[in-house]
């Protein structure tokens, strides 16, 4: 086949002028039997500018055409793709121990890309496009559950032993309807036709149920517990691997996430997974083997009546698949839907000062009412397949074992089989179709803990816009020289900074002013590495922030935000946040520098006293003071102080620039405020407007300039004298 044709095929003739060879689309075949699974037509370059280059995935390697015309192929075995989305920009990159390769394109291509991911990562069941681009249909999510393999490796000592005791426990349970089949037909039968009972083979057969009872339960136990602890701990390192990498993620991603949702994620679905796998893994695993065993002692006892016992068989197994398709999606939607009930507490519970204040319990609990029907309607609808299936299985098992009463009842009258035979026979039967019904069961929920790991791996197959370098560049102290370099960022389609460039020394104070929405406090978030910039680079002490270790970096940088943000728990942990194993002297000493040591003093406990849930009871002034110790403490090169002091009022605004004083002396500070006149202590002044700097100058420059920070002062200053008179 040629490639040439199948770029024809998958329907991308109108876009051959776009390639800039075409020969060379001709003369790159497919090998012979290769299946072509997915394919991707990115339309962006390195520098967003529209240029086609294509991806193809076969069952057997990945195939790269770049703008030139030029092949690559880059087998299978090694790799891993990785799909991102940043500022309305998708983008793959193919890797292995480094970035091998990147794709660009916009978002009317994440479908396609998303199933060329889906393809690569073997989700889709034989997965291919055909002449036409459609594809098959995707494996149900319950093989999602198979990817926990990987947590599961760590104990496969405590699995395979597991497994061994549930051999062992199954086995010995099926010890007793045997036995029922002598002691039948060599002592009952033969006592009614007139025969005394020899006690002696009583008492054996009795000895061998009793024996075959207590090693079922010995055994049991044992499995029960082990699998139970493995399956604990394969729990808690999935919510702890979840965890982390939840915060190896960059703002962006959380950006478009509810907390409710990631909350639940973490929290139901690792629990309900580790019950799965505790309870009811381990019930079907013994139900398989107890249906095997049972159907291999039925075959050995009569073939013929094993054959009508298990009549049943595909009929239930036709229902299961035709009933797991339908939960499959109803599982899905009740998760989420779960999840908007866990938003609506997750957005009311930390805002119930709002909400009182503005008197709306009754609209709040509106909207929970709202999304508890939305959750009872959607779980209607399963629980109406769900109700059918069970009793319909118990049905047909039913009528299975009125089928071999009424077949075991003509062999007996034939003489076929003895009565013991029989008994015998309909014990094992009975433990067979309960072990089936039981074992039908659980496809609710398997389905409901796939759906719970499909959200998880949501969560984990999620890469960072903001990546860790492979090869981190070694950082210890900085000095704090800043250099940007044509930065530009966009959210979505709107540009937010345009080609920025500013350079900033050691120790350097910076002062950013513009309107709202002019890019100040992106290219801060930019300067910490919350984003990467779409174009251009920031470097500090001449290295590009990319290239460097994002933990070791952060920590030259100390942030003070306009909301400080406290944890439940005391002051003085608060304060040690950036640095745990911070002496007390040294958390009393930042406090000081902070002039938060004389309030603190003042409260019952002092340092031990609780702050409560975000530090709801203490004010906003005292907060901030408190977030300015924090910063002190980890002695920063970089400062970031965004609008510190906007939110308190003029005497709490003098102590905390006091603080700040303490704070700024002798580091490289970046300072965003409202009040233009608390940035006249600032070396330079950067003005922005429209995300690019328009004016850069000393406070008393830029007034003489009477340009655009005139123009911002003067208003400020003409809103000062309103609001004074």
């Amino acid at each position: 086949m040629e490639t040439g044709g199948l770029l024809r095929g998958l329907g991308y003739t109108a876009r051959m002028q776009d390639i800039p060879s075409k020969e060379a689309l001709i003369e790159a075949p497919l090998e012979p039997g290769e299946k072509l699974m997915a394919s991707l037509e990115s339309n962006l370059d390195d520098a967003l500018r529209f240029s086609s280059s294509f991806l193809f995935l076969t069952d057997r390697r990945l195939i790269g055409l770049d703008p030139s015309g030029q092949w690559q192929d880059w087998g299978r075995t090694g790799l891993e793709l990785v799909k991102e989305e940043h500022g309305g920009v998708g983008r793959i990159e193919l890797r292995s121990d480094r970035l091998l390769a990147a794709w660009r394109y916009t978002l009317d291509r994440d479908a396609a890309a998303k199933r060329l991911l889906d393809c690569f990562r073997g989700i889709e069941e034989e997965a291919r496009i055909d002449i036409e681009g459609s594809e098959e249909e995707a494996q149900p999510p319950s093989w999602t559950l198979f990817r926990l393999r990987r947590f599961a490796k760590p104990y496969r000592r405590e699995l395979f032993t597991g497994f061994l005791l549930t051999l062992a426990s199954t086995a010995a349970a099926m010890v007793p309807p045997y036995l029922t089949m002598p002691l039948m037909d060599k002592v009952l039968i033969p006592f009614q036709n007139g025969i005394p009972i020899d006690k002696s083979r009583v008492a054996l057969y009795l000895s061998g149920l009793f024996m075959a009872a207590l090693a079922a339960w010995i055994l049991g136990w044992a499995r029960t517990y082990l699998l139970a602890r493995v399956s604990e701990r394969i729990g808690a390192d999935l919510r702890v691997e979840t965890f982390r990498h939840l915060q190896s993620l960059s703002l962006e991603y959380f950006g478009g996430k509810r907390t409710g949702d990631l909350i639940a994620r973490i929290g139901s679905e690792t629990d309900r997974i580790n019950v799965f796998l505790s309870l009811h893994l381990l019930d079907f695993a013994t139900d398989l083997l107890m249906i095997a065993m049972t159907a291999a002692i039925l075959l050995s006892i009569n073939p013929w009546l094993a054959v009508v016992t298990l009549l049943p068989l595909p009929f239930i197994a036709w229902m299961i698949h035709y009933v797991r398709d339908r939960l499959k999606h109803g599982f899905e939607q009740s998760d989420r839907v779960w999840s908007e009930i866990t938003n609506v507490l997750a957005d009311t519970i930390p805002g119930i000062r709002v909400v009182k204040a503005f008197a709306q319990e009754a609209r709040e609990v509106a909207r929970f009412k709202h999304a508890n029907a939305h959750n009872l309607e959607v779980n209607d609808k399963v629980n109406t397949v769900w109700s059918l299936f069970g009793p319909s299985v118990t049905l047909l098992t039913e009528i299975g074992l009125l089928v071999v009463w009424a077949f075991g009842i003509w062999e007996v009258s034939r003489k076929t089989i003895t009565v013991g035979m029989l008994t015998a026979f309909l014990a094992y039967i009975t433990r067979f179709y309960t072990r089936l019904d039981s074992m039908s069961r659980i496809v609710s929920v398997t389905q409901k803990a796939a759906a719970g790991a499909k959200r998880i791996f949501d969560i984990l197959d999620h890469a960072s816009s903001v990546p860790e370098p492979s090869n981190p560049l070694p950082i210890g102290r900085i000095e704090g020289a800043i250099e940007i370099r044509k930065a530009a960022f966009r959210y979505g389609q709107r540009p937010i900074l345009r080609g920025v460039n500013l350079s900033i020394s050691p120790g350097e104070m910076i002062g950013l002013v513009g309107h709202s929405g002019s890019g100040k406090s992106t290219l801060v978030n930019l300067i910490c590495r919350f984003y990467d910039p779409l174009e251009g680079e920031i470097l500090v002490d001449g290295l590009d922030i990319r290239s460097l270790s994002l933990a070791q970096y952060r920590r030259n940088i100390g942030l003070v935000l306009q909301e400080p943000f406290l944890f439940f728990g005391t002051i003085a942990e608060n304060i040690a946040y950036g640095k745990p194993d911070a002496s007390k002297a040294e958390i009393v000493a930042a406090a000081r520098a902070a002039h938060a040591h004389e309030f603190i003093l003042r409260l019952p406990l002092g340092y031990d006293s609780l702050v409560g849930e975000r530090g709801q009871s203490l004010s906003g002034g005292e907060r901030q003071r408190i977030s300015i110790a924090r910063a002190l403490l980890i002695d920063p090169r970089i400062l970031i102080l965004d609008e510190a002091t906007s939110s308190v009022d003029t005497e709490t605004e003098l102590e905390i620039q006091e603080a700040l004083e303490n704070l700024i002396r002798g580091r490289t500070t970046i300072a965003i405020a409202h009040r233009l006149s608390t940035l006249r202590r600032a070396d330079r002044l950067v003005v922005m407007d429209r995300g690019e700097i328009v004016e850069i100058g000393s406070h008393d420059d830029l007034i003489a300039k009477e340009g655009a920070y005139h123009r911002l002062y003067q208003a400020q200053a003409r809103q000062m004298d309103g609001e004074a008179a």
